[in-house]
């Protein structure tokens, strides 16, 4: 299983609608390309010298392949309209994890 991590500082003027939008469609949207089997939204717990709320998007993958896929056939589309929706109000970056155990 492979997490693909997207840690995201979202500016305080648009987090509410940031918020709403990824709980009521991006995630949803991620999910339906068919790549991902869950994915869970945390809020960070730090406080950030740059000012804004800080969240990790976690989306389970079955395998590296699997994450590939996404990156060539989805990531474009969904990560154009993030961009286009909240522009420089949201700063990202992503990682891949990969699950050795869990107990």
């Amino acid at each position: 299983m492979i997490i693909y991590n997207i840690t995201a500082n979202i500016d305080e003027s648009i987090h509410e609608e940031w918020l709403n939008w990824m709980q009521n469609e991006h995630i949803a949207n991620m999910i339906a390309t068919g790549k991902f089997t869950s994915a869970r939204l945390v809020r960070v717990l730090i406080n950030e010298e740059m000012g804004g709320v800080t969240y990790s998007v976690q989306y389970a993958s079955p395998n590296k392949e699997t994450l590939d896929a996404y990156y060539r056939e989805n990531e474009a589309a969904l990560d154009m309209e993030a961009r286009k929706r909240f522009a420089d109000k949201m700063l990202t970056f992503c990682t891949e994890l990969e699950i050795i155990s869990e107990h």
